[in-house]
């Protein structure tokens, strides 16, 4: 016999009575319900303590939720959520575990109650995903990829602007520069660089959006900053208009800057600054990073893996493949007698023709595709459509 359609508190109390009627043994009586015997003397047993109630079902929550967690670990807890406000409990759960390890610690989801039972934690809005695009999936190792942009512009309380350069390694998340520069200008982007290059070695490509001075509408894209990199051996590379999820992980970076550093803006330009260099220090070596298994990006990034000896040098082509031409004043190069305009933005620089499989020649600037010759003119690539929201 099953426990069929009774409820199961009536058959609970079925069996329990037959059994004290003395009509059959236990064993006979658990073969009959189809249950173990165990779990026969555990209603009988809890029949005779509490009647008829201890055959309704209880919650398999535990008795004591708090058992491995005093109020101690809950202090050192919720201190540490008041310093990082803006982690979650597993990273939270991950810093307590680090640094008091001799402590047994509740799991995130507990952690997440506590801190909800202190108001610490604020429901998350829910978000559309996007999709993770080809650009990212060659990233492999420490300094394949560094990813560089301004953080939108932060207003202090005494009415200073502070102008955040942000330069990320891809493959690590490590955090390498951190910076208020007085303009967007490349003369001011081009010596953080060069220090970074001294100092970590040279990446094999930067990442960047299309605005200046990073990119331009021009030739390849390229623009005076643009140009120094080719030259001190690194390719620079922009996702297109209108996909920033192209550097996804860059912009995940930038909103965790925004909460940490500028909810609510500091009150001077000085303690802005004060608050960018001690976000620096943090993200690299104490805040877990979910997609490095909870460690930090230090314990993943590799500085000099290409040095750099600090001379700019315009890239050199095979001459077996290349046809080589100097860029006039005038931005033009002459090829067969007709002149081609290129861009001023190369003015002295050497470009390189290979031709296609259509017969046309496609023109470079080192490793960056510039556009082709064709039809006599030249012509730049079309770039990927802006994405259209429509509301």
């Amino acid at each position: 016999m099953t426990w069929g359609l009774l409820k199961v508190e009536d058959q609970r109390k079925k069996l329990v009575e037959a059994y004290i009627d003395g009509e059959a043994s236990m064993t006979h009586l658990a073969k009959k319900f189809n249950i173990s015997r165990k779990t026969a003397y555990k209603w009988y047993n809890r029949y005779v303590e509490e009647g008829i109630d201890g055959l309704l079902d209880r919650s398999k929550a535990p008795h004591s939720p708090k058992k491995y967690f005093n109020e101690e670990s809950i202090r050192i807890a919720v201190d540490l959520k008041l310093k990082f406000r803006k982690w979650g409990p597993k990273k939270i759960l991950v810093l307590l575990k680090r640094r008091y390890p001799e402590h047994r610690w509740p799991s995130p989801t507990r952690l997440y109650q506590i801190f909800k039972e202190y108001h610490l934690v604020v429901p998350k809005r829910l978000r559309n995903r996007v999709p993770a695009t080809h650009p990212l999936a060659d990233v492999g190792a420490s300094n394949d990829v560094w990813m560089v942009d301004f953080k939108g512009d932060i207003f202090t309380g005494d009415g200073n602007k502070c102008v955040p350069l942000t330069i990320t390694d891809g493959y690590s998340r490590y955090l390498l520069c951190c910076e208020h520069l007085p303009k967007r200008g490349g003369e001011y982007v081009w010596p953080i660089y060069e220090s970074l290059f001294k100092e970590m070695g040279i990446p094999n490509r930067i990442r960047t959006d299309n605005g200046p001075p990073f990119g331009s509408r021009g030739a390849g894209r390229l623009t005076p900053l643009a140009v120094k990199l080719v030259q001190a051996g690194v390719t620079p590379e922009w996702i297109n208009p209108g996909h920033p999820e192209e550097n996804g992980r860059h912009e995940r970076m930038h909103l965790t800057l925004k909460q940490t550093t500028a909810q609510p803006p500091a009150n001077t330009l000085t303690e802005q600054i004060q608050r960018m260099k001690q976000f620096q220090e943090e993200y690299n070596y104490e805040r877990p990073h979910e997609a490095l298994k909870m460690d930090t990006p230090s314990k993943y990034y590799t500085p000099l893996t290409r040095s750099w000896d600090g001379v700019l040098r315009s890239p050199e082509y095979d001459t077996k493949d290349f046809d080589v031409r100097k860029v006039g004043q005038s931005g033009c190069i002459w090829l067969n007698g007709i002149e081609y305009y290129i861009s001023q933005t190369l003015t002295g620089e050497y470009v390189g023709f290979k031709e296609g499989d259509l017969g046309e020649l496609a023109v470079f600037y080192g490793p960056v595709y510039l556009g082709k010759l064709a039809k006599g003119c030249f012509q730049k690539p079309k770039l990927k459509p802006k994405r259209i929201v429509r509301r």
